[in-house]
């Protein structure tokens, strides 16, 4: 039998530590990485990086490449998001023929500075109802990833924190919800896109918990049988 091959992945506006974190796991999970930015230099600064640091973790064998965020939306099937919410539309618009049947994973939070720690949704209730607004339903919007620390993620271990997936596309769900695992965590279903606002609207809530216990908080989700 004939093992289908791993869907290539592409973190748009990857550079930061949410981005390269995410690369980092999925590229040690064997999967093909593409970190992108709005300049190519950017990238290509960030792949360098990972690729010492994952060398210094005895992990030399990745795929990882750099390109500007169009190329990236182009050359992958699944992409992710991992830019500013002030940046969130603008990409978007950047990219959107290149995500036409595709999953996009939107990680982007409302959050409005220097306001962080308090809950501001925007009137179409989610950062993900945004995306799947503004792109059309020819594009699986699947949020996700928005209670993750980004410091957590550039851990070489394990990681005690559960993800929240939603997207109004169950098949687009499962995909992101492998994603989740190869990452180090559990991921479940949580509902349609309309959902988002929930999770987006616990990272302010997070923050809060952060600054009051000098901590990295994050979610788990009790009373399942793990069987």
């Amino acid at each position: 039998m004939t093992t289908a091959p791993l869907p290539v992945l592409a973190i748009l506006g990857g550079t930061g530590d949410l981005g390269t974190g995410l690369a980092r796991r999925w590229a040690q999970a064997g999967y093909s990485v593409i970190i992108g930015s709005r300049t190519l230099e950017k990238a290509q600064t960030a792949v360098a990086d990972l690729r010492e640091v994952m060398a210094e973790r005895g992990v030399a064998a990745v795929t990882v490449q750099a390109m500007n965020n169009a190329d990236a939306a182009r050359e992958a099937d699944i992409v992710t998001l991992t830019v500013p919410f002030s940046h969130q539309v603008s990409t978007l618009e950047s990219v959107r023929p290149a995500l036409q049947g595709k999953i996009l994973i939107d990680v982007t939070v409302p959050l409005v500075p220097p306001r962080v720690a308090r809950v501001q949704l925007p009137p179409q209730g989610s950062a993900g109802q945004i995306a799947q607004e503004l792109l059309g339903e020819e594009v699986s919007v699947v949020s996700a990833f928005q209670n993750v620390a980004a410091a957590h993620l550039q851990e070489g271990r394990g990681l005690d924190c559960d993800v929240l997936v939603c997207g109004n596309k169950k098949d687009a769900r499962e995909q992101v919800i492998r994603l989740v695992e190869a990452a180090g965590m559990r991921g479940f279903h949580a509902g349609m896109i309309d959902n988002a606002a929930a999770a987006e609207a616990l990272t302010s809530v997070l923050i809060t918990i952060n600054k009051q216990y000098n901590c990295h908080a994050g979610i788990k989700i009790s009373g399942l049988d793990d069987a």
